[in-house]
C-alpha cells in the first residue's frame, strides 16, 4: 500500500468521525452545551498532552508559548474553535443539525474569501462566482425562512477565523491544539466547578454512562485531528479539500435520515446553490493544482 493511499484512507477516516459526531452529541443532549464543551476541553488536553509525552515532544509546548505573538495567535485560535464547538453542540441539541452541515459546506468558500481579504490571495473568475453563489444561497435561505441561518454562518466564519489564526503559527497541529486547550483549561475548570457546586451537581459521576461519554470527548476530538495531520503529509491539498466534503455530507445524512429534521424547499434551494458553488470552486482548484504540477515538472 502506497503512502498516498494510506493518506487518503486516513483522511476518509477523519472525515467519517467528524461527519458522524452528531450521533455522539445527541446522546448528551440532556447536558448543557457549555458543560459538554468544558469537558471536551479538559479531556482533549489530557489526551493530547499524553500523545506529546509519548512522542517525547511535550517540551514544544513551552516553545510555542514562549513569545507574546505566538500566545496571542494561539489564544485567538482557541476562542474561535471553542465558539465553533459550542455552536455545533448546541445545534445538535436543538435539532438544527441540517444548518450545522450547511455551515461546514460553506466553510471552504468562507476560507477563500478570508484569504482574499486578509492575505490578498488572488481569485479567478470561477472562484469569485463560487463565493457569489454561496452568498446568494444565504440570502435565499434568509428570505425563504424569514431568518438568517445564523448557526451556519457562525460555524463557517468561526472555523475560517480558526484557520486564519493557525496560518500564523509554525507549530504542528497536535502541539498547537494542545496549546489551545491548555489556554482554555482554566476557564473549563471554573465552568465545571460552577456546575458541580450547584444543587443538581455536574453531569460527570452522575451516571457511569454519561461519565464515559464525556471522557470519550477527548478521544473523539484528538483522533480525527491526528488522522488529518497524517493525511496532509501524504496526499495533495486538492485531494484533502475534496475528501473534506465527506464530513458535512455525512452530517447532512445524519440530520435528515436519522434525526428526521425538516428539509424544505428553501433548504433544498440553498444546498443546491452551495453544492454547485463547491463544484465550481473544486474544479477551479483542481485546474490550478494541475497547472502548477505541470509547471514544476517542466522546469
Amino acid at each position: 500500500m502506497t503512502e498516498a493511499v494510506k493518506g487518503v484512507m486516513a483522511m476518509v477516516a477523519a472525515c467519517t468521525i467528524w461527519g458522524l459526531s452528531p450521533l455522539y452529541y445527541k446522546l448528551l443532549s440532556h447536558i448543557p452545551p457549555i458543560e459538554i464543551l468544558a469537558h471536551r476541553t479538559l479531556w482533549s488536553f489530557l489526551f493530547f498532552a499524553g500523545v506529546l509525552l509519548w512522542q517525547g515532544r511535550i517540551a514544544l509546548l513551552r516553545v510555542g508559548l514562549a513569545s507574546g505573538r505566538s500566545v496571542l495567535a494561539i489564544a485567538l485560535a482557541a476562542l474561535a474553535i471553542s465558539l465553533n464547538w459550542f455552536v455545533f453542540i448546541t445545534a445538535i441539541q436543538i435539532d438544527r443539525a441540517v444548518e450545522a452541515s450547511l455551515g461546514y459546506y460553506m466553510f471552504p468558500l468562507v476560507a477563500v474569501l478570508l484569504g482574499a481579504s486578509v492575505f490578498r490571495e488572488r481569485l479567478d473568475t470561477a472562484q469569485w462566482a463560487a463565493v457569489g453563489l454561496a452568498l446568494l444561497a444565504v440570502v435565499a435561505l434568509t428570505a425563504g425562512l424569514g431568518v438568517a441561518p445564523w448557526i451556519s454562518l457562525v460555524l463557517a466564519v468561526s472555523f475560517g477565523l480558526y484557520g486564519l489564526a493557525k496560518k500564523r503559527l509554525s507549530l504542528g497541529p497536535v502541539v498547537s491544539v494542545t496549546a489551545e486547550v491548555l489556554l482554555l483549561s482554566p476557564l473549563a475548570v471554573v465552568i465545571l466547578a460552577h456546575f458541580h457546586s450547584g444543587p443538581g451537581g455536574g453531569a460527570f459521576a452522575a451516571s457511569w454512562s454519561d461519565s464515559l461519554l464525556l471522557a470519550f470527548s477527548g478521544v473523539l476530538t484528538a483522533t480525527p485531528l491526528i488522522l488529518f495531520s497524517y493525511a496532509t503529509r501524504r496526499v495533495r491539498l486538492a485531494t484533502v479539500g475534496l475528501v473534506q466534503y465527506l464530513n458535512p455530507t455525512l452530517q447532512f445524512f445524519v440530520a435528515t435520515l436519522i434525526f428526521r429534521e425538516p428539509f424544505g424547499i428553501w433548504h433544498a434551494l440553498a444546498f443546491g446553490m452551495i453544492w454547485t458553488a463547491l463544484a465550481i470552486y473544486s474544479f477551479s482548484a483542481w485546474r490550478q493544482d494541475r497547472a502548477l504540477r505541470r509547471a514544476v515538472s517542466s522546469s
